[in-house]
């Protein structure tokens, strides 16, 4: 990658090597963590060497130029944790690149807009819809509106000011986004400050290797972690029905509106804890978010996780035992093992995955899909 603050700016970790050198690293890593489950080949999905996130945030720096005026740059933190001015990035989108010193000058020429500005945040898609939210230490007023809108039509893009106890949406608060999965097409819209899969490339290829790696099944999926239903809308198409499950209520709201826009009756979400569901579906006790869904009018034989970084919990884990598939999607390689150590008891790793989600650091996404052992 060849950018000006590679071995500078924090973000890239592994500096020191080129891009094969360091996804090599992290497989060899990555296969000797994970040698006491299986030798089976791992699945490696690459990601662009530059230019692959579609979501980025950057702080606002201020300094005193020539005749005492002020002047912005967007920064990040060096090594030593100190601030770095930058005037660009490689590892974000052609789009927000492009936008980048557009931006930062249309904020420089106004004092309104400027005036207590300390960070941006990028959120983009592959049909060059953007929305970028803007974040003060002070009240926005009417003035502000007037002059931010202005930059939206200028400048083709949503803008969002945010300050404390303020939230301003002058256009909307989501972008669209078009998939195309597995030669479909697929419709998203990913509101500000929910979860997006920051790599749109490296995403799409997941979801096609949990696809091309599932069976089409005549009974149903149980999805726990469903976020805005990413994986949820293309999986459906594997499966008689879905029951999804999120706890964030942006989340809920964005997976009812995909769902909405993929026009897909067969998915059902919910809004409730994972630790909740397992609890309503071993009858522990009623829900009242559940009186519009009949748990016995499902037959599954699937379940799909993608937790958090903490990985699942101990119900959660024992539930999973009791599906004839697992598949499950890990931000966090050392959960994942740890997670491992009890799925495998029960069930049998047939496909591994390593998702090169985050280019030139030392993190990397992973993918497995169990069987359950046959007595």
């Amino acid at each position: 990658m060849n950018c000006n603050y590679f071995g500078i700016c924090a973000s890239c970790t592994l500096f020191d090597k080129t891009y094969e050198e360091q996804l090599n690293y992290k497989i060899q890593r990555e296969k000797e963590r994970f040698s006491n489950f299986t030798n089976i080949d791992f699945d490696i999905i690459k990601s662009n060497e530059s230019n692959f996130r579609n979501r980025a945030e950057f702080r606002i720096w201020w300094e005193k130029g020539e005749n005492n005026k002020e002047i912005l740059s967007y920064a990040m933190n060096d090594f030593k944790k100190n601030i770095l001015k930058i005037n660009s990035c490689e590892m974000v989108s052609f789009h927000i690149k492009e936008l980048m010193p557009k931006l930062i000058d249309e904020l420089q020429n106004d004092l309104e807009l400027s005036f207590k500005l300390f960070a941006v945040e990028f959120l983009g898609s592959s049909t060059k819809d953007m929305l970028v939210t803007l974040i003060y230490h002070k009240k926005l007023e009417e003035s502000w509106i007037q002059k931010a809108k202005e930059i939206e039509k200028r400048l083709d893009i949503k803008i969002i000011g945010r300050s404390k106890k303020q939230r301003l949406v002058l256009t909307n608060d989501y972008i669209n986004e078009t998939l195309n999965i597995s030669n479909q097409n697929f419709f998203f819209a990913y509101e500000e400050n929910g979860f997006t899969q920051p790599n749109t490339n490296v995403n799409v290829q997941m979801i096609e290797w949990v696809l091309e790696n599932t069976k089409n099944s005549s009974k149903d999926l149980c999805e726990l972690y469903c976020g805005g239903g990413n994986f949820t809308i293309p999986f459906s198409t594997k499966f008689r029905k879905v029951l999804a499950t999120e706890i964030s209520k942006t989340s809920i709201k964005s997976a009812l509106r995909n769902c909405s826009l993929n026009k897909i009756e067969s998915i059902s979400f919910i809004r409730m804890s994972a630790e909740d569901f397992v609890q309503a579906l071993n009858k522990v006790r009623a829900f009242n978010r559940l009186k519009d869904i009949n748990l016995d009018d499902y037959e599954f034989d699937t379940i799909f996780m993608d937790p958090p970084r903490s990985g699942l919990d101990d119900t959660t884990r024992n539930l999973a035992k009791d599906f004839e598939n697992i598949i499950y999607i890990s931000c966090n390689p050392e959960t994942l093992h740890r997670d491992l150590e009890e799925l495998t008891k029960t069930h049998e790793i047939e496909n591994f995955a390593l998702f090169d989600q985050f280019a030139f650091t030392n993190h990397i996404e992973s993918g497995v899909i169990l069987r359950k052992l046959k007595n």
